[in-house]
């Protein structure tokens, strides 16, 4: 059932997220990944329904004019909905992150502190056109032992309510609180989930670079993702040029509209007329637009690339490339107009590489190879709730390990803190255990 503020208060709705959330954390792992496997079965039960529904949206969305990034985003064909589902069924397969041992040590004799990992509580979850995001985050949630408040954008309002129509299914053949799950329709109940500080434990906003500063600069919740996805690759002087051109058309192609597809090709100037002749008929077969520097329009016929070329994140068949005569100068760039998401260097000289790994301030760094592999399910974690550029963990694609908190557990048999304080003070043992 989704959520709206007309059925009834979004605070009521949050607290019964809060405790739906409270007692699935309690739930041994056994029950957990029985219940992602049900919400599995569910998805797969409800595939025609949620399929018609993404149809109508997509439909609407054409009329209304969506741009082509979003529309990619939007669209949930079979083969995509089967490959999201496979990736519900992984998460279940994934190692528990709760009550993990952290630190197990003796204070002193008969007094052992531990540190466990914890669920986080409620995560509030807004993104665009992205129905798939509901199946990934979902499914990570449950693992976790988190409540989930989701927000969908309206472009995929079908979608969104026919797989949270699927997932309750799931869970209440579980026997889980179907609770834990809920959806808001409205760009209002948006709002009012910023400011339910008591009961929401982090937002994770996906959407653009607008979107989730709006999202920062309005709620007092912690804030978890990223703004922009511009992303470069550096193609060295000693690059191999066959694998330079075949990592750049993927990095730009293979899902133009994705937050890890690149933005900017940097071309070091001692290489640049040869793999630029070579390169430009591979990205142009592909329907790459092509902007330059004043360099690269020296040697290729193409539009001029602006200031704001550098700093822009396209999502869609748009390369901007410059010409740079180091990897110092490459480096500087993207440290310049990076959004600190994932870089990567086509190299064949190690000592280069390790250069370029080392500067550039980025939460992926890559070495001859795409950058489209910055995933959480590409990555081995199943799905991912978001990717990450702060500095502060988690950062980049945020799995499991970054839906966890931990908690300090001290048992005693009544110690008392004046013992080790004053001049006979008591030493502590501070002796590792065994975790």
């Amino acid at each position: 059932m989704t959520a709206s503020v007309a059925s009834g208060s979004l605070t009521t709705l949050a607290q019964q997220t809060q405790n739906a959330a409270r007692q699935l954390a309690v739930q041994p792992t056994e029950k957990r990944n029985e219940a992602i496997a049900k919400v599995a079965d569910a998805l797969e039960a409800n595939a025609a329904e949620i399929l018609a529904a993404n149809a109508t949206d997509c439909e609407a969305a054409k009329v209304e004019g969506i741009s082509s990034a979003l529309y990619a985003r939007l669209k949930l064909d079979e083969a995509k909905l089967k490959g999201a589902i496979v990736g519900v069924r992984d998460v279940g397969k994934l190692a528990d992150p709760i009550g993990a041992v952290q630190i197990h040590r003796e204070l002193d004799e008969g007094l052992i502190l531990k540190r466990m990992t914890c669920p986080l509580g409620v995560l509030g979850v807004i993104f665009e056109a992205r129905p798939d995001a509901v199946m990934q985050i979902s499914s990570l949630a449950i693992k976790s032992g988190n409540g989930v408040i989701l927000k969908g954008g309206k472009e995929a309002i079908r979608s969104c309510e026919a797989l949270v129509k699927a997932i309750h299914q799931g869970l209440t053949n579980a026997v889980i609180d179907p609770a834990v799950v809920q959806l808001l329709t409205t760009r209002e109940e948006t709002l009012e989930l910023l400011k339910l500080d008591q009961y929401v434990d982090l937002i994770i906003p996906r959407g653009s670079n607008s979107f989730v500063k709006f999202v920062q600069d309005n709620t007092r919740i912690p804030v978890l993702g990223h703004a922009d996805g511009i992303c470069h690759l550096y193609v060295d002087r000693a690059a191999d040029i066959g694998k330079a051109i075949k990592i750049a058309v993927d990095s730009k192609t293979q899902y133009p509209a994705a937050c890890n597809a690149i933005e900017t090709l940097l071309v070091h100037s001692a290489i640049a007329s040869e793999f630029l002749l070579e390169a430009v008929s591979a990205l142009q077969a592909k329907n790459v637009e092509l902007r330059g520097d004043e360099r690269t329009r020296e040697i290729l016929n193409i539009a001029a690339a602006t200031e704001t070329d550098w700093s822009t994140e396209y999502s869609d068949l748009i390369l901007a490339i410059k010409i740079v005569d180091s990897t110092e100068d490459a480096i500087a760039h993207i440290n310049t107009y990076g959004s600190k998401h994932t870089d990567a260097i086509v190299t064949e000289d190690a000592k280069t590489a390790q250069l370029f790994m080392n500067q550039v301030d980025a939460a992926g760094v890559y070495h001859n190879c795409s950058t489209r592999f910055a995933d959480g399910f590409r990555y081995g974690f199943g799905a991912e709730v978001g990717i990450s550029t702060q500095k502060m963990p988690p950062r980049g694609p945020v799995g499991l390990e970054g839906l966890v908190t931990y908690k300090y557990q001290l048992v005693g048999d009544g110690q008392i803190a004046a013992t080790y304080a004053g001049a006979n003070a008591k030493p502590f043992t501070h002796r590792d255990l065994s975790v």
